[in-house]
């Protein structure tokens, strides 16, 4: 079973509901794979390991990064080229000159002056300055930020210019592209984990709620959407369940695995 978190199983005000707790124990107890698969780097990741017993593995970043729950700490990542991002942002800023980049790496996050970081972020910056400064080595995740753009019309503004160097994606109800490297996804590194472990495409199922999760939902064998999610999911994905508030990703393991 792999599920998102933020608006899939994280709940509004950022908590996960024990109901949504004890389904997750339902899978495991059964002997299936429980894997998170989000957007989140993997230092926002500490407060659901702790919530959710430090168990399994985690896939951060929307696929860049594999993350050991039970030890805290990074096992894998699928990075995206320096050369490859600083052309992006090249090509981004060509074409909408007041946007402004952040930047992911395996040692931490580094942002440009007009930047928004969130608080949670501040304390960890390391470097502040224009993008091609910042952009030195191998970037986990390329984010762009535009004050005032429709989420959707710069997430397609940016792939049109830019699609043929790296992912680009959104997750947000802002306008934030995060961006990757060329071929990776939540399903391209949950497919390689999947077949580690000898696990069919048509056995997974999974749970989303944003655009950077439809790959995922198209790999997956049973794919859900819940009531919340971005109207491209809900179009995208036959099988519906009830919002993250309302604990739609356990109503249906409950089914499945009860």
């Amino acid at each position: 079973m792999a599920t998102d978190l933020d608006g899939t199983i994280v709940r509004d005000d950022g908590s996960i509901s024990a109901r949504t707790l004890a389904a997750l124990e339902l899978v495991e107890s059964s002997g299936a794979e429980v894997v998170f698969v989000t957007g989140r780097p993997p230092r926002w990741m500490k407060r659901v390991a702790e919530v959710t017993g430090h168990r399994g593995l985690a896939i951060c970043g929307n696929g860049a990064v594999v993350y050991d729950l039970r030890g805290e700490r990074v096992v894998g990542t699928h990075t995206m080229d320096v050369t490859a991002a600083r052309k992006v942002s090249r090509l981004l800023r060509e074409a909408v000159p007041d946007v402004t980049f952040a930047v992911e790496t395996e040692t931490g996050f580094m942002h440009e002056p007009t930047y928004p970081a969130l608080e949670r972020d501040v304390s960890i910056v390391h470097a502040v300055g224009p993008v091609e400064e910042l952009l030195t080595g191998p970037v986990l995740k390329l984010l762009a930020r535009h004050h005032s753009l429709d989420p959707d019309v710069f997430l397609a503004l940016a792939r049109d210019r830019a699609g043929a160097y790296a992912e680009f994606t959104h997750s947000s109800s802002i306008a934030l592209v995060e961006i990757s490297a060329l071929g990776i996804s939540k399903a391209s590194t949950l497919a390689w984990f999947c077949a580690q472990r000898g696990i069919r495409t048509e056995d997974v199922v999974a749970f989303g709620d944003m655009p950077n999760d439809l790959p995922l939902l198209a790999w997956a064998g049973q794919a859900y959407a819940v009531a919340n999610a971005h109207p491209d999911v809900l179009a995208a994905v036959t099988r519906h369940t009830g919002s993250n508030q309302d604990d739609g990703v356990a109503e249906v393991l409950e089914k499945l695995f009860g």
